[in-house]
């Protein structure tokens, strides 16, 4: 098993570019969840993630709804600016979700109402005049942390 990056409606090319290479770089899985703003063939997309996109264990899903119907009873991170606690104070583990929104919107507001409890979010300043950080520095920042609780497991 290993960790799972989830990208729920992404919007923007290279974020995903980026994210599958730091993906393939560590053996987690990526999940993208449709519609996505983009083709998964868009040069943007292959630019961002050079070669690695042969390494990467990629996973396509139709909707939020189907992902959920294959995965919703495993355990799931929600990362949201709208998170109750850090993600620092999350206890993650091999096999955990950790889903991310997309960049103009997030995830949707009722589905982090359903799941409270597993909603983290990243400290920024009051005084930031952004709504959040860039959707795969995010993801880069949270996959390490979970990466680093667990040992860096796979990882030299």
């Amino acid at each position: 098993m290993s960790l799972n990056i989830v990208f729920v409606e992404p919007e923007i090319p290279p974020n995903t570019g980026n994210i599958a290479r730091t993906c393939a770089a560590t053996d987690t899985n990526l999940h993208l969840v449709r519609p996505l703003g983009f083709s998964i063939e868009d040069k943007q997309v292959k630019r961002a993630g050079l070669d690695y996109w042969p390494y990467v264990n990629l996973e396509v899903h139709d909707s939020l709804d189907d992902f959920m119907a294959k995965y919703g009873e495993r355990r799931l991170w929600l990362a949201t600016t709208k998170g109750g606690r850090l993600y620092t104070d999350a206890k993650f583990q091999d096999g955990d979700f950790i889903l991310f929104g997309r960049e103009t919107k997030g995830l949707p507001r009722d589905f982090i109402e359903k799941h409270k409890e597993r909603a983290i979010r990243i400290p920024m300043s009051e005084n930031t005049r952004t709504r959040s950080f860039n959707l795969s520095n995010s993801a880069n920042i949270i996959l390490f942390e979970a990466l680093r609780q667990m040992g860096f497991p796979g990882l030299k």
